[in-house]
């Protein structure tokens, strides 16, 4: 280790108790889970071990052509969820190699890489390659894959517990297992930072090796949380806002240090915010920078450049920038709105003073006043060390469809072989005989209603009993296709005469007209035409524009931070935030109660347009719109009633057309647990829900194939009548069919949440309930009363509806 400690003494580091013993547990031959926060120096606690490893241990040089230079061969691959994080590592990773005197090749394999990485990483030719889950499952469908592989020692996935949750995570398990039976030499780490379940992000990631060493980190840095509080007595919105009121307060604080990053939580915030800052910014606009995943490469790795050379004052971001990118020129974090997660505040804290024995900080800006209670609930949880898990879907069976494609393609599987191996990674454990053979009937024919169609036989069972993949047209589609990120169609907007800006949902671009303006990646565009899913446009002069909007970019309180707000909400405890609410807080005391950990508040508001129930679970919008249609249905069993609802994070509201008599007991009935399958099905249209979730399956599962290149991409349109139809067919001639029943489970399990669901109603009978009719709206129920105004038809935006509304309660109760 002596070198590896001269090159840290060096750089003026020592190197931390936790890597030296990474470096022991590696050069041991272990695989395991390093648990490190974010900035500690995680990156070089894992790679040490493989430099130390080829410093002892080096790999037979082989050498080429008369120059005899020698032909790199893939010893470390590093695998990463985001593209911006893979760009760093990899230069992260180049650091140490020159002093330590290794000529090993870095090389980088993801969506954004260029054709001359993309042709290195394929042929191997690289001694360290990172890359994503899905580059990596691309590469393996290459008949040679394993092959160029044949010399790896180490497989690192870095940020594990952004994969643990989601299916990303469960086609990386597959290619993992496959890739540790094809090597039984290859040690596989993972590295993961704000996790609440690691014993279970271990067994995941390493489901053979329950004895696994799990490596503690550095301490976590201690990050503070500075809330940018409205003056007293200053109006203060209720609900609704984009925090845009804060702007004169965001810029004197980004003008006060040296770089920012300014973090919202979707993508047409940050596209609003940027909008605003530039409108106000005093400095120079090049300064000013906006980096989010629909932006294109170039203007994503130039915003990273500029921050990496301390050359931009501020950047707005997403969640893009929410990983281990290590910025050190970044002095501050401010996050817009509530972060509605412990582990996001975390990882957006640890982007400031990313350097070594320097805290987290993070500014909050509210946009409303019931965040400020998320606030504080964020730092009673930060005190008491509560985080949240992250939980491994199981059974993915359009993952293992598309697995199996791909190892057909990369040189063909025999099916007992490859059913012992999947049935070996955690997400497929429990997979039977049965839905293995529906698996394999699905990639030769697409099932039985669709056997007469060639274009669903993929694969083709020889006579030598393997499965293999025959048509070139298949094989193209099908590494065109692969991943498990879905999205809703998208247009690519690029400059009539120019570069490419980024892509829009194709939903939004498709309402414009040529001549209309909207602010896309930091500009205002004017819309010249649409053709073949590409918008035309050119910079438009004054005015404003549209904002694009996307799909599912609305983030869901975690349930570990609902329950740091009922906390919170029964015992204030003396932080900035609560004092600033003290008098709304009175206010909700004086016209009902505070939630509280033990107590179920329901409020019966009756209004001259009819009578209002609320009730607060602090259970995640999600779950509480589940709970509310579960509620309204029940209700609607009792007498003939039609019964509107809304939620949000914090709870929902009814709205019956005919007034209903509510007594604690017939409450507690309503929230029953028992039955719950069977009246959550009467009422919602499961029908309906499933066969939206069926699109992403179809697309995941290859049942739906891009278009190849060169010809015209298809449109969202196209391809939810495609996946419509296709849905109907199965329905009618194979209602057996797996892509169907998963349809079905996803969305009970994944968009509704049974578990969470039945968690929150045995929750609900275990608490008191207080029953409580104040006068009128509170501060807990105006935002739900609001929220129900957008699904109404009027001919006033939502917006002046609800600052009417707001302005008539506060000269009723005072600011």
């Amino acid at each position: 280790m002596a070198r590896l400690a001269a090159w840290f003494d060096s750089r003026g580091w020592t190197p931390l108790p936790f890597q030296k013993a990474m470096w022991r547990h590696y050069l041991a031959g272990a695989s395991g889970l390093l648990h490190t926060p974010t900035g500690s120096g995680k990156t070089l606690a894992m790679f040490g071990g493989p430099l130390l490893q080829a410093l002892a241990d080096p790999l037979p040089v082989v050498r080429t052509g008369r120059a005899r230079t020698r032909v790199p061969a893939l010893q470390v691959l590093w695998i990463t969820p985001l593209r911006a994080l893979a760009s760093d590592t990899a230069r992260a990773l180049r650091e140490p190699l020159a002093a330590l005197g290794l000529d090993w090749q870095v090389g980088l394999r993801t969506g954004d890489a260029s054709a001359r990485d993309k042709r290195l990483a394929r042929e191997g030719r690289v001694d360290v390659l990172v890359t994503t889950p899905e580059s990596l499952a691309l590469l393996l469908s290459y008949p040679d894959g394993l092959a160029k592989m044949r010399q790896l020692r180490c497989v690192v996935v870095d940020e594990w517990h952004e994969l643990l949750g989601n299916k990303r995570g469960v086609l990386l398990q597959l290619n993992l297992r496959r890739l540790r039976d094809a090597l039984p030499a290859l040690q596989l780490w993972g590295l993961s930072a704000t996790l609440g379940n690691l014993d279970q992000a271990r067994e995941v990631l390493l489901p053979d090796l329950p004895d696994a060493p799990l490596v503690a980190g550095a301490r976590p840095r201690p990050v503070s949380v500075e809330t940018l509080l409205p003056a007293h007595g200053e109006r203060f919105p209720w609900a609704g806002h984009l925090g845009l009121s804060q702007l004169q307060r965001v810029l004197e604080k980004l003008l006060a240090v040296g770089t920012s990053l300014l973090f919202t939580n979707t993508r047409a915030h940050a596209e609003l915010w940027h909008q605003a800052l530039s409108a106000v910014w005093p400095e120079d606009p090049a300064t000013l920078a906006l980096h989010h995943g629909s932006l294109d490469p170039a203007l994503r790795r130039d915003a990273e450049q500029g921050l990496r050379e301390g050359r931009l004052r501020c950047v707005v971001a997403t969640s893009s920038l929410d990983l281990g990118v290590d910025f050190p020129a970044v002095d501050q974090v401010l996050q817009i709105g509530s972060p509605k997660g412990i582990a996001r505040l975390l990882q957006r804290a640890g982007r400031a003073r990313h350097r070594p024995g320097e805290s987290g900080h993070i500014v909050c800006v509210p946009s409303h006043a019931l965040e400020l209670v998320e606030y504080a609930a964020s730092r009673r949880a930060l005190a008491t060390g509560v985080i949240e898990a992250r939980h491994p879907p199981t059974l993915s069976l359009d993952v293992l469809a598309q697995h199996c494609v791909s190892c057909a393609l990369g040189g063909g599987f025999q099916a007992d072989a490859l059913f012992e191996q999947v049935r070996r990674t955690h997400a497929f454990a429990a997979l039977d005989h049965a839905h293995w053979q529906a698996v394999l009937d699905f990639i030769v024919q697409g099932g039985r209603a669709l056997a007469q169609y060639p274009d669903f036989h993929k694969v083709v069972l020889d006579d030598d009993g393997v499965y293999r993949v025959h048509d070139r047209r298949v094989a193209l589609r099908h590494r065109l296709s692969i991943g498990t990120i879905t999205s809703d169609g998208s247009a690519v907007v690029q400059f009539l005469r120019g570069g490419r800006l980024g892509a829009v949902e194709e939903q939004f671009v498709g309402r414009l007209r040529p001549g209309d303006r909207f602010q896309f990646a930091g500009r205002l565009l004017e819309l010249v035409r649409l053709e073949n899913l590409t918008a035309y446009v050119r910079l438009a002069k004054g005015g404003d524009g549209l904002v694009p909007r996307w799909q599912g970019g609305r983030l869901p309180l975690s349930d570990a931070l609902g329950h740091e707000m009922e906390a919170v909400f029964d015992a204030p405890a003396p932080s900035p935030e609560m004092r600033w609410l003290a008098p709304l807080l009175a206010l909700q005391s004086r016209l009902s109660e505070l939630p509280s950990p033990t107590r179920l508040l329901v409020e019966v508001v009756r209004r001259r347009e009819g009578q209002f129930v609320f009730v607060y679970p602090f259970a995640g919008r999600q779950v509480n719109e589940g709970v509310a249609a579960l509620m309204a249905m029940r209700l609607t069993r009792l007498q003939a009633n039609t019964i509107g609802y809304a939620a949000n994070d914090y709870g929902f509201v009814l709205a019956p057309a005919r007034a209903v008599e509510l007594e604690a007991p017939g409450v507690r009935a309503l929230l029953e647990p028992a039955h719950l399958f069977e009246d959550l099905r009467d009422s919602l249209n499961l029908g309906e829900l499933a066969r939206r979730q069926f699109r992403d399956i179809a697309r995941v599962s290859g049942l739906l194939v891009p278009a190849l290149p060169g010809r015209t991409p298809r449109s969202l349109r196209q391809l939810q009548a495609s996946s419509g139809l296709l849905y109907d067919v199965l329905r009618q001639h194979d209602p057996d069919h797996i892509l169907l029943a998963l349809a079905e489970r996803e969305v009970l399990h994944a968009q509704l949440d049974m578990t969470s669901l039945a968690t929150t109603l045995q929750r609900c009978q275990a608490r008191t309930l207080s029953l409580q009719a104040p006068t009128s709206l509170g501060p807990l129920s105006f935002p739900l009363w609001a929220e129900r105004l957008r699904g109404q038809l009027s001919n006033e935006d939502w917006k002046t509806r609800v600052q009417r509304a707001a302005r008539q309660l506060e000269t009723r109760h005072g600011p």
